[in-house]
């Protein structure tokens, strides 16, 4: 499975956890942002309350990207280092590119506290591992690649 900018409304990273980033160089400045998640596929309620997840390992990567400003504050909630979880990812177009518009991003955690926001045109998202019904929102260490 793939995706692309234009289903940016069709998704969701709520509760999404972030296992990795990397800023990979490129020229003028710019770079890929290429984060390592746990993408959840659907929420799967079952009767009595709760649900069950459909997930798997996805890369979320956005093209061209500058001004970035990134934040977590795993201090004030006196968490452990773990995996980060995004709240959600809102965009604002504040521009146009050659392929079409342009937009600010900001990346909400919800834990621990914290935000990633930068200027890019896009983003590619695709499953580097196989998707597994369960109960948590986290893949296990040993489901990953």
């Amino acid at each position: 499975m793939r995706w692309h900018t234009a289903d940016f409304d069709a998704l969701s990273w709520h509760d999404v956890r972030v296992h990795g980033f990397r800023i990979v160089e490129k020229d003028q400045g710019t770079a890929e942002l290429v984060l390592d998640i746990d993408f959840i596929l659907e929420w799967l309620p079952f009767e009595g309350g709760g649900y069950r997840f459909r997930i798997a390992q996805a890369i979320l990567q956005f093209h061209d990207v500058f001004g970035l400003r990134f934040m977590l504050d795993y201090v004030a909630c006196s968490a452990g280092m773990t995996a980060f979880s995004i709240d959600r990812i809102e965009r604002e177009v504040i521009g146009e590119a050659a392929h079409g518009q342009f937009y600010r991003w900001r990346i909400g955690v919800n834990w621990p506290e914290g935000f990633l926001e930068f200027e890019a045109p896009g983003f590619s998202q695709w499953l580097v591992g196989e998707i597994v019904e369960q109960d948590g929102q986290t893949l296990d260490p040993k489901q990953r690649l």
